[in-house]
């Protein structure tokens, strides 16, 4: 059975564990909208002005 993405309610990073990666958080949701996905943070200026300091994948929206 494939796992289920998640996104942190707190970075919005994608996740299919259950804790964040990112922030270490467990408040994750399977309810989220929009993917962006970052590459390169460091020349990014999407990662830049949404603060977001890694490479991945986040949702745009999370509920």
């Amino acid at each position: 059975m494939p796992t289920k993405e998640k996104a942190c309610r707190n970075c919005k990073r994608i996740t299919t564990g259950n804790v964040c990666d990112n922030c270490g958080s467990s408040n994750l949701t399977t309810n989220f909208s929009g993917l962006i996905i970052i590459l390169n943070p460091e020349e990014s200026e999407i990662a830049k002005e949404l603060g977001m300091r890694k490479p991945g994948y986040y949702a745009v929206r999370v509920g």
